[in-house]
């Protein structure tokens, strides 16, 4: 096993964390319903611009209980990108729902909302909106179809804690949106997931439903089958001490992509997304590259295999959808489509280091490896 000089990311905890932690252990308040829970809704929702927020275990589950509080029943249809994580679909299949895929825009790797239309039927219910590693989906687009047929939106912001699609907040567009703690997050808790609404309706739902769906005259009689999807005070102590250094982490994750960009740049081989668009600034949550030049005859698997061999350590982009085996052998899934640019994303992608710690130094390091090995 090759020594990692450079791990792909570790969190950066230097707010006051240890601080609340302290607080929570204290108190004897480490379990779930704790005042950090409240404040870290309160003060979450608040800095999406929504209403309602609604703290739970991981961002999966968010998206379990956003798909389970617009009632998606079986037959029903989501549109959503084939590139994307496993969690998106999850829930639809467990239903008995139809996943209905969208190829990738090559550029972004954001689903193409050109492509939306032609997918909607009769029995189109929601269009899973997901911003994918560091520019956001074309949302104002995806609202207007949305509105145009009737549809509900889900916004997965998971990646994108603190991006902005022109001056609002990505989190902010959805019908109900979903968002991540998971360690290498912009915004950590461990594990951990928020839901944001502005539908008073649709909040009361979601949080019955991450909390067994209690009765409300008699606990024990449940109203619903719902989850135990809770968040821990320890959980919420830590996000709400990060969240309060959310404008620094976002300016340190535009340094950080600005530093490789310049450094890959001339890389004929590999194509990086730029710092910004017309509707966004990239907030580079990961850097990641795709190798463009197939002459060369490596995919992203060697070239992992060799950063690793001068300890950089490197992670592989999604893997479609249509193309997962455990769906394709259920026959859980359509696979029927013309998928290309996810398929070729997936095959030559990858990201590299990202910590918020990471040196100018050891950014050096692996630009000069890469640009050795591409060239």
């Amino acid at each position: 096993m090759n020594k990692i000089k450079v791990p792909v990311n570790t969190p950066l905890l230097i707010g006051n964390e240890k601080k609340y932690l302290n607080e929570c252990v204290n108190s004897g308040w480490i379990g779930t319903d704790g005042p950090f829970v409240k404040k870290f809704e309160d003060k979450f929702s608040k800095y999406v611009n929504k209403k309602y927020g609604v703290a739970l275990s991981s961002g999966t589950a968010a998206l379990d209980i956003a798909f389970a509080a617009l009632n998606l029943k079986k037959g029903d249809e989501v549109i959503l990108p084939t590139f994307t994580i496993i969690s998106c679909l999850n829930y639809i299949l467990r239903v008995g729902a139809i996943p209905v895929f969208i190829d990738s825009d090559p550029e972004t790797w954001n689903m193409d909302t050109d492509l939306i239309e032609s997918k909607i039927t009769k029995k189109t219910k929601i269009i899973l909106a997901v911003h994918i590693y560091g520019l956001p989906v074309e949302i104002e687009k995806i609202l207007k179809i949305a509105k145009k047929y009737k549809l509900k939106v889900i916004e997965d912001s998971a990646e994108l804690i603190g991006q902005r699609f022109k001056k609002n907040l990505c989190g902010s567009f959805g019908d109900i949106s979903t968002f991540s703690f998971y360690t290498n997050k912009h915004i950590t808790t461990g594990e951990g997931g928020m839901i944001c609404t502005d539908s008073y309706k649709h909040y009361l739902k979601t949080k019955s439903l991450r909390n067994l769906c209690f009765g409300k005259k008699d606990r024990f009689n449940h109203e619903d089958i719902g989850w135990n999807y809770r968040m821990t005070n320890l959980q919420a102590s830590l996000g709400v001490s990060q969240l309060k250094r959310i404008k620094s982490i976002v300016s340190k994750r535009h340094e950080v992509g600005k530093k490789y960009f310049e450094k890959l740049k001339n890389n004929k081989n590999i194509y990086m997304p730029e710092g910004s668009r017309i509707y966004a600034k990239n907030i580079y949550w990961v850097i990641a590259i795709v190798i463009i030049n197939k002459d060369l005859k490596i995919d992203a698997k060697q070239l992992m295999k060799k950063l690793l061999n001068y300890g950089i350590q490197t992670r592989p982009f999604f893997w479609p959808m249509h193309k997962q085996s455990v769906f394709r052998k259920k026959n859980k899934i359509n696979v029927s489509g013309n998928y290309k640019n996810s398929e070729y994303i997936s095959k030559y992608g990858l990201y590299l280091p990202s910590s918020l710690d990471i040196k100018s130094n050891q950014i050096n390091f692996i630009c000069d490896k890469l640009n050795s090995i591409l060239k």
